[in-house]
C-alpha cells in the first residue's frame, strides 16, 4: 500500500491547482483523474469554447472589414474542420503544460477512477492508496431532465451536451438550445456568427437568470439583433427526433433543427464517494468556508459542493482547502467571485445585482457609464454595451459591479482587488487610468458614484 500526505481526486481546476500547491509546501501528493488532467474546463468546456468565440468573433469581424475600410475581393467562408483543428491544439498545449507542470512539483499521477473506501484510503485500478488527508474534486456532468423523448433524442446524437457539441464534425444549419444560462449563451454566441439559426428556449422569464436586470435586457436586445430567437416562460414539454415541442402562455408549440443542445444545468459527480456518507446539501456535498466536509480531513471543492460552477472559484477553493490542511486558517469569500459571460460582447460582475441590494433594504447609488462614450471603444468600433456600478449611499463602498462590454472579463479584475482591499468608488475614481483604454469606464462609473462622471 502506498502513502501519501494528500490525496486529491479528480483533476480539473481545483483538483490539479490543489496538487501543485500542496506539493509546493513540501506535501506528498497523489492525484487521481480517470481522464486527462484539465478536467472539463480545459478538455471540454472553458478553454474550447473560448478558442471557438474567437474563431468565430474573427471570422464575423471578416464580413464587416468594409466597417475598417479594409476591401476584400471574393468571398469570405470558413472552414469548420480548421476551427475544430485549432481548438484542439489550444487544448493539447495546456493539457500538455498542466501535466508538465504537476510533473515537475513531484506530484504523483494515476489514471483511473478512484473509489473512496475510508476518509484515508482510496482505491484506484485494484490497488490501494492511503493518506491523511482527501481533497474530493470530482466535478459535474450536465443534467439530461425527464422531457418525454429527449432521452431517445440523445442516444440518436440529435440531442447534444455541450460536451459533444464541441466535437461535431459540422456547423449545424439549426439549433435549438433548451436553457438559457451561460453555457447556451455562449453556444448561441458562437453558432449564429457561423450562419446557423438558433433558437433559445428558457423557462424562467429571462435568460442569464442570476444576472443583473439591465444587463439581462441589454444583452438579451443584442442577441435578438443578432437573429437568435428567444422565448422565455417557455417550457419544454416534448421532444420527437428533431422535433422540439414547447409550451409558451399555454399554447403548445412545435420547432424543428438540426441539433438540439440541452443546456439546463449540472448535477455533482458522486460516484464512488458513498462509503463517506458526507452530509449534504440537496444533491451537492456539504462545505463551509474552509472547504471542510462533515468528515474530518474530508475536503470537497468545486463543482462538487455546488456553490458555484465555476472554474476559477474551484481553483480558488482548492488553494484554500490546501492551506487549511497546512494550519493556515483561511476562509473563502463568495461574495466577491466573479462572473463572466464570454459572448460578443462579454458579460463580467462582481457582488450584488440590484435586486438583491433592494431585498437586502440597504440604501445605494447606480451610476453607469455607456460604452458610446468611451473613446478607445469608438476607436475599438465596440459601442455596445455600459459598466453600472453599485455603491453604498453614505461612505460610497462597491456593492456590486456589471459590466457588458468587450474585454469585461478581464476590466472585473479591477473592481476584484477593490472589494479584496475593502476599497470605495473613491479608490477606483482617484486611481489615474491611461487613456485612452477601455478601463476608463471604471474610472467614469466610480466618479459618477462619488458625483458625476466627467465624459459624459
Amino acid at each position: 500500500m502506498k502513502t501519501f500526505d494528500i490525496t486529491v481526486l479528480g483533476g480539473g481546476p481545483g483538483g490539479y491547482v490543489a496538487a501543485i500547491k500542496a506539493a509546493q509546501a513540501g506535501k506528498s501528493v497523489l492525484l487521481i483523474e480517470k481522464e486527462v488532467v484539465g478536467g472539463i474546463c480545459l478538455n471540454h468546456g472553458c478553454i474550447p469554447t473560448k478558442a471557438l468565440l474567437k474563431n468565430a468573433k474573427v471570422y464575423k469581424q471578416l464580413l464587416h472589414a468594409k466597417d475598417y475600410g479594409i476591401v476584400i475581393d471574393g468571398n469570405i467562408s470558413y472552414d469548420w474542420s480548421l476551427m475544430m483543428k485549432r481548438k484542439n491544439l489550444v487544448v493539447k498545449r495546456l493539457t500538455t503544460g498542466v501535466s508538465g507542470l504537476l510533473k515537475k512539483n513531484g506530484v504523483t499521477v494515476v489514471s483511473g477512477f478512484g473509489k473512496v473506501l475510508s476518509p484515508n484510503q482510496v482505491e484506484v485500478n485494484g490497488e490501494i492508496y492511503e493518506s491523511k488527508d482527501l481533497i474530493i474534486a470530482t466535478g459535474a456532468s450536465p443534467i439530461i431532465p425527464p422531457i418525454p423523448g429527449l432521452k431517445d433524442a440523445y442516444e440518436q446524437k440529435i440531442a447534444v451536451t455541450s460536451r459533444e457539441l464541441l466535437a461535431i464534425e459540422e456547423t449545424p444549419k439549426s439549433l435549438i438550445i433548451i436553457g438559457g444560462g451561460v453555457i447556451g449563451a455562449e453556444f448561441a454566441t458562437i453558432f449564429s456568427s457561423l450562419g446557423s439559426k438558433v433558437t433559445i428556449i428558457e423557462k424562467m422569464d429571462g435568460i442569464l437568470p442570476n444576472m443583473d436586470d439591465d444587463i439581462r435586457d441589454a444583452y438579451t436586445k443584442i442577441l435578438k439583433r443578432e437573429g437568435i430567437d428567444i422565448y422565455t416562460s417557455a417550457e419544454v414539454v416534448k421532444v420527437q427526433k428533431n422535433q422540439v415541442t414547447y409550451k409558451l402562455e399555454h399554447e403548445e408549440k412545435m420547432i424543428d433543427a438540426d441539433k438540439i443542445l440541452v443546456s439546463v444545468g449540472m448535477k455533482p459527480n458522486l460516484s464512488g464517494l458513498e462509503a463517506l456518507n458526507l452530509k449534504m446539501n440537496r444533491n451537492a456535498i456539504d462545505t463551509n468556508d474552509k472547504l471542510e466536509t462533515s468528515v474530518k480531513h474530508v475536503y470537497a471543492i468545486g463543482d462538487v459542493n455546488g456553490k458555484y460552477m465555476l472554474a476559477h472559484v474551484a481553483s480558488a477553493e482548492g488553494l484554500i482547502a490546501v492551506e487549511n490542511i497546512l494550519g493556515i486558517k483561511r476562509n473563502m469569500r463568495y461574495d466577491r467571485v466573479p462572473n463572466a459571460v464570454y459572448g460578443s460582447p462579454e458579460i463580467a460582475t462582481i457582488g450584488l445585482t440590484e435586486k438583491e441590494v433592494k431585498d437586502k433594504g440597504l440604501s445605494y447609488k447606480v451610476s453607469m457609464f455607456p460604452l458610446q462614450a468611451s473613446g478607445k471603444a469608438l476607436a475599438d468600433n465596440e459601442k455596445d454595451g455600459f459598466i453600472k456600478l453599485i455603491v453604498n449611499e453614505q461612505y460610497k463602498e462597491i456593492l456590486g459591479a456589471h459590466i457588458l462590454a468587450y474585454n469585461a472579463s478581464d476590466l472585473i479584475a479591477e473592481i476584484g482587488v477593490t472589494l479584496e482591499l475593502e476599497g470605495t468608488a473613491y479608490e477606483l475614481a482617484h486611481t489615474i487610468h491611461p487613456h485612452p483604454t477601455l478601463s476608463e469606464i471604471v474610472m467614469e462609473a466610480a466618479h459618477g458614484a462619488i458625483d458625476k462622471p466627467i465624459h459624459l
